[in-house]
């Protein structure tokens, strides 16, 4: 029983050992997912600036609104 346990105990730190945790990327990959999170940026940038654009017409309608009412 404990040569058992010690072979179990041995196969198991050679397998750790061997494995490797770490995903290995080509150059392509890499080029690939940079050119993704650029356009996911560019995206995001872009309705950042739409919803700017709106929020921006909407209190200049408020003001003409109000200047409307004044008179």
């Amino acid at each position: 029983m404990k040569k058992l346990t010690v072979l179990c105990i041995a196969m198991f730190s050679l397998s750790v050992m061997f494995t490797s945790c770490r995903d290995e990327k080509t150059p392509d990959e890499k080029v690939e997912e940079i050119m993704e999170d650029a356009k996911e940026d560019l995206e995001d940038a872009s309705d950042d600036v739409q919803d700017a654009a709106e929020d921006l017409q909407d209190e200049i309608e408020e003001a003409a609104e109000e200047a409307n009412d004044d008179n």
